[in-house]
């Protein structure tokens, strides 16, 4: 069975990457850090791949989804809920959105 993701179309679980655009991991974790910083109404430069969004943001589910859907919009990748919930830090972040493009972490 195909597993959920924040569109709430399915995403498949093994196959191919979808065909985008590669992206460095410098601009990758930019976009991670525009999305969380505009839904959290802070400044990306208060925001780095070590920041902890729950501890140090206290962020809630619903931004988390709502930073979530931004990424799928912006990059074009289907990002499960699952796999979105375990990403801890913004570099965790990175690292799943790496994967899902494709490339190595």
């Amino acid at each position: 069975m195909d597993a959920p993701t924040l569109s709430g179309r399915a995403a498949l679980t093994d196959g191919p990457a979808p065909a985008v655009v590669v992206h460095s991991r410098a601009e990758l974790s930019r976009t991670v850090r525009t999305a969380v910083s505009d839904v959290l109404g802070t400044e990306m430069d208060d925001i780095s791949e070590t920041t902890d969004l729950q501890s140090d943001f206290d962020i809630d589910s619903l931004e988390l989804m709502d930073v979530g859907a931004r990424l799928e919009n912006v990059l074009r990748v289907k990002i499960q809920v699952s796999d979105l919930l375990e990403a801890r830090t913004v570099g965790d972040a990175v690292d799943l959105l790496e994967k899902r493009l494709g490339r190595t972490a």
